[in-house]
């Protein structure tokens, strides 16, 4: 599967990811709405993963020029206090956008957003909570579809269609899941297994180096990915193509495409992997070049 992701992630500044092929948004960053302009009224279904202005602001604009009868679906975790405040803000602001919808999310179930596509929150580590407390989420998109079980393959048609009505869809298929793209949000590397077998994963990579990510000012802000860490995950996991973003903006283009083709190189990463580098909205990642190819390309 080819999908079409634009997006910007530079940390600190601004993240939003729009999935074109599911009207699909992940995070609002500022300079949402005037780098996607009308494809923006695409949009149907917003997941935000974590209450950080950086993710969360491209809302009003968003909101101001799109806000129709039930859309968007504004979909955040459930125990953010920023969101509901959010929300009755734009409403007072601009009274029109409270046709928006404002779902506070757990991670209790999949969220469907179409026939053949539900959407898991994943509780990630960027903020700590209690277990009981939802803040800040990683999400994984997931495909799915109705296969008849085996002990009605042989029936014919007609009998089927009389099973599925005397005992209901669930008794006669299984569900079949498939994991087609996950988004990490903000969050340090944890157990990173429900991201196996993800055709597209978006990660973030704040820090290059260790030392960075352990520097003073670090310590007194919320948790995040460093690349040998994200590096030591990816070699472990089956993907299809890597998305690496939010960068700090204190690395450039060249030093951060040479230190993870270092990384890959050593780590014999199989798959391609993309970056958005900070500054830059790419309209099309999957179409730019990627930092790495890939040993099986």
């Amino acid at each position: 599967m080819t999908l079409k992701i634009s997006g910007y992630s530079t940390a600190l500044f601004s993240t939003f990811y729009f999935i074109e092929d599911w009207n699909l948004l992940f995070d609002a960053g500022d300079g949402l709405s005037a780098c996607l302009l009308q494809k923006s009224r695409k949009i149907k279904h917003a997941f935000i993963s974590h209450p950080d202005r950086d993710h969360l602001c491209g809302l009003l604009q968003f909101n101001q020029l799109n806000a129709r009868p039930d859309f968007p679906m504004i979909y955040y975790p459930k125990d953010s206090g920023s969101f509901p405040a959010l929300a009755n803000f734009t409403k007072t602001f601009d009274p029109h956008v409270g046709q928006a919808k404002w779902l506070g999310i757990d991670n209790s179930k999949a969220i469907p957003i179409s026939p053949q596509l539900q959407v898991l929150p994943i509780v990630n580590g960027h903020i700590e909570t209690d277990e009981n407390t939802f803040k800040s989420f990683s999400f994984l998109v997931q495909q799915t579809k109705r296969k008849l079980k085996e002990e009605f393959a042989h029936l014919p048609g007609k009998e089927i269609g009389l099973l599925r009505k005397e005992k209901g869809e669930d008794a006669i298929t299984n569900l079949i899941t498939k994991n087609v793209f996950g988004y990490s949000g903000d969050t340090p590397v944890g157990d990173f297994s429900h991201w196996q077998n993800t055709e597209t994963l978006i990660h973030e990579c704040t820090f290059l180096r260790k030392e960075d990510m352990e520097s003073k000012t670090h310590k007194k802000h919320n948790k995040h990915s460093v690349l040998s860490d994200v590096m030591d995950m990816a070699a472990q996991l089956q993907l299809k193509q890597l998305i690496l973003g939010h960068f700090s903006s204190r690395y450039k283009k060249e030093e951060i495409t040479q230190v993870i083709a270092e990384a890959c190189e050593q780590h014999q990463i199989p798959f391609p992997v993309y970056c958005i580098f900070p500054g830059v909205f790419e309209k099309d990642v999957l179409k730019s070049t990627p930092v790495w190819k890939g040993l099986l390309t």
